[in-house]
């Protein structure tokens, strides 16, 4: 089919053709744009953790009164948890992943360092602690039972030893073992030897430090150190599979019966906190997709209703067209052939737009370079959509039949 007689018609509705090829190429922007973001958030909320997430919860306990002794209350509270029925093993900590509160500091090589080589989260924890967490251990060894400490409010010195996961080692220390160097977590302090690299442990802080890489979310260090800060205690409990709910709430009772000088917190399992922790992005993705479904559906009702309105506005012509011998596909080739020259040229302006958008994204939210699978994709599904929002009216012109054409006006 020639190109220029549906040129020159386009060109007679200039104001419809610059509208919706500006339709189109701004959905097309957005729409590319948001599914990169989507599966970006969708990626980011199904990743591992590095804890045993279905068979864990958290517990704390907040003393009060003059008789308190947060140390004592430490021991006797994990010795007890220990011991319940169900219970696989339980430790102390200051935080858990995905939990959005804890405590960072930045990770040295020298001591003459002004800027840290890396930031780090810091998981206080006793010799249970991996065990606990059910992370596992690739390389060395944890902590054992005397080296564990009692860090005090007024203390600045860490311990002499840290463990710390494969994904910090790598950026610490590349293409090489971190096992026996030292780095220093305070550098008017003694160095800290790591004796050990987990596997995978993330960060507390979901989004936390995502300039430094994309495994910056799993920068974290073990610290064989109890938290003696205040009268707070949260301790981190993992059960044998499929007893998490029964100790939850046997574990809170006993807490309870144990000490009356306490409350003692609701118990969180992981996975509460991990759907806390994510519920922004959550959210985020239910929005961007509510936002490309109705870009998607305004563009096509635009196509529909252009192509509705010139059918009506050309129904002499068509059937004069008709009486002249043009066949019912030769009418519906027209105006599918008119509605992919329109969509291109909408697809050409959008790709411009796209990585203006995507570009824009970059310098003002650190966002990733968009991959160009979804710029073709969003072109393929905006192609197909357009034609088929035309071929109603296309196969309503189609039948216009040639008696139309002697018809007086």
């Amino acid at each position: 089919m020639e190109i220029r007689p549906i040129l020159s018609a386009l060109m007679r509705s200039k104001v419809a053709l610059v509208l919706i090829g500006l339709q189109i190429a701004l959905t097309l922007a957005i729409v590319c744009n948001s599914l990169f973001i989507i599966s970006q958030r969708v990626q980011m909320m199904g990743r591992e953790s590095g804890i045993n997430e279905a068979d864990t919860f958290t517990i704390g306990s907040l003393g009060f009164g003059a008789a308190f002794d947060i140390k004592t209350s430490i021991q006797e509270d994990v010795a007890l948890l220990r011991s319940l029925p169900g219970v696989a093993d339980a430790t102390p900590t200051n935080t858990t992943p995905m939990s959005n509160g804890g405590w960072s500091t930045g990770i040295n090589l020298t001591r003459e360092q002004k800027t840290s080589t890396a930031p780090s989260a810091m998981y206080f924890v006793d010799e249970h602690g991996l065990n606990a967490f059910g992370a596992k251990l690739a390389e060395g060894r944890f902590f054992t039972a005397d080296e564990i400490t009692f860090r005090e409010r007024s203390s600045v010195d860490w311990p002499p030893v840290i463990v710390i996961t494969r994904a910090l080692a790598n950026k610490l220390f590349p293409d090489q073992s971190a096992l026996g160097k030292q780095v220093y977590l305070d550098t008017e302090g003694n160095p800290n030897t790591i004796i050990g690299v987990v596997e995978r442990m993330q960060v507390p802080w979901i989004g936390w430090s995502a300039e430094d890489g994309p495994d910056a979310e799993f920068y974290s260090t073990f610290v064989p150190q109890n938290v003696a800060f205040g009268n707070f205690g949260r301790y981190l409990v993992r059960t044998e599979p499929g007893r998490r709910d029964e100790v939850m709430k046997a574990a809170e009772a006993a807490m309870l019966k144990s000490n009356h000088s306490r409350i003692v917190r609701e118990p969180r399992t992981i996975e509460r906190i991990r759907a806390e922790g994510y519920q922004g992005h959550r959210a985020m993705t239910i929005i961007l997709i509510g936002v490309i479904v109705s870009l998607l559906a305004v563009t096509a009702l635009g196509i529909v209703g252009m192509a509705s309105f010139w059918v009506t506005q050309r129904t002499k012509q068509i059937g004069t067209r008709r009486a002249l011998g043009a066949t019912r596909g030769s009418i519906l080739r027209y105006f599918m052939t008119e509605n992919f020259v329109i969509t291109s040229l909408g697809l050409a302006l959008g790709v411009l737009l796209t990585y203006g958008l995507n570009y824009w994204l970059m310098a003002n939210y650190a966002a990733q370079r968009l991959p160009l699978v979804y710029l073709a994709g969003g072109i393929v599904v905006l192609m197909l959509l357009g034609q088929a929002a035309v071929f109603g009216p296309a196969t309503r012109a189609s039948r216009v039949p040639p008696a139309v054409a002697t018809r007086s006006v």
